[in-house]
Parts: structure tokens; sequence; C-alpha cells
């Protein structure tokens, strides 16, 4: 009986491990695969309870299957994956999918999928992603990282035809954040009382994007 049981424990795993990623995933994929570089010009603008951050503004230059370089004169409080724009670090592990079916917003209809990373040691254990089949891209995720809490990823196309969104709002747990109060740069006013409390505290960042230097090679279904 106890061989019976490991072995389709075992059985369960492979079947896990061989199970296709859903299409529409790869098909994202591919086409994020395209981006060679690109540098952006990034306003940021912060919405925390007990922060008052006047409006910030910061460079972005990525280079494919690398994470994203952050320039600034300023300090500036942005999620790290609220930068992934390429959705590198999505895809960097490998993983597997669960379709969830679809979920309806402003009365359109967008299909619903687990990506499960299957190396251990990739730094989220679940992202649940919002596609829309359409056009072929991810217009929202939901990411449960192992260090820094969880986040929601909104992204905002100007173009039906966009590979890169233009403004993302990032929705994220700040509760573990400590950052000493002299490097939170020129105009910040902060409540001292909320901040320093263990009481559960959340975010949003809005970041809009203005593009240059951006460069893709051929994609192909």
């Amino acid at each position: 009986m106890r061989q019976f049981l490991i072995l389709f424990f075992l059985l369960g795993f492979w079947n896990m491990q061989a199970q296709a990623i859903d299409p529409d995933i790869i098909i994202i994929q591919k086409r994020t695969d395209t981006i060679v570089k690109f540098s952006a010009e990034v306003k940021i603008d912060v919405d925390i309870s007990f922060i008052n951050i006047p409006g910030k503004s910061a460079r972005i230059e990525y280079t494919k299957n690398e994470d994203t370089k952050v320039f600034s004169e300023d300090f500036v409080l942005i999620p790290k994956k609220g930068l992934d724009v390429s959705l590198y670090q999505l895809f960097k592990d490998p993983f597997i999918t669960v379709d969830r079916g679809t979920e309806t917003r402003n009365l359109k209809q967008y299909k619903l999928v687990n990506i499960i990373p299957t190396n251990r040691k990739a730094d989220f254990s679940i992202a649940t992603v919002l596609i829309d089949t359409d056009y072929s891209r991810i217009i929202e995720y939901e990411i449960n990282t192992k260090k820094d809490g969880s986040y929601i990823v909104k992204m905002n196309y100007d173009k039906p035809t966009s590979l890169l969104p233009s403004k993302i709002e990032v929705v994220f747990e700040i509760e573990r954040i400590r950052i000493p109060l002299k490097y939170m740069g020129k105009g910040v006013q902060v409540d001292k009382e909320t901040y320093k409390s263990n009481d559960p505290k959340t975010g949003t960042i809005f970041l809009s994007f203005n593009y240059t230097d951006l460069v893709y090679k051929s994609f192909s279904k």
C-alpha cells in the first residue's frame, strides 16, 4: 500500500511537470521575447495614507534578460514588480499554468490563468494573470512573493497593438517596509505614529511611461 501511494504521488508529480503551458501565455511570452531593449521616462505618483510624497520622475533602462535599471536624482518609491513592464520577472523561471476560466471587467471577458513557478529559487509562489486574448497581452496580475508580500499590477495600453503599457497601477503591501526618513527625499510629509506602527499597510503607485530607444526583433506565432 505504501509503495502504491509513493508511485501515485510520483506519477502525479510527473504529470504536473509535463503539463502543457497555456497557449495564450506562450503567445504572450513570444511577444515579450521580441523586446530587445528600451528606455523610458517615468512619472511617479504615490498614494499612501500616512506618507505625503510629491510626484517624482525617473528614467528606466531595460535590456533583454536583465533586471530593469532605475535612475533618479531623488528618492523614488517603486516596488520592483511595478517596473516589470517586459514581464521578465514573471517568466524568467520555469513554470506551470492552470486555467481558471474567465472574468468579466467593464462588460469585457478576460481569461484567468495561474502561473506557478517550478523552481524553488523563484521569488514568487503564484501569480494570477488576467489576459486580453484579443490582443495577446496581460492587463492585470496579482503576484504573491516569498519576501515582499503580494502585489496587484494593473496595466493600461494606449493602443490596441501596444506591447508595453503606457500606465501601470501597483497596489502593494508595505507593512514590513522600514525606510529611514532621511532617505524619503524633499517635500515628503510622514505621519510618524502610523509609519512606526505594526498595523497592516498598503499603498498604490501610479506610473506613466514615455518610451524611447525601443528595439524589437521580428515576431511570429
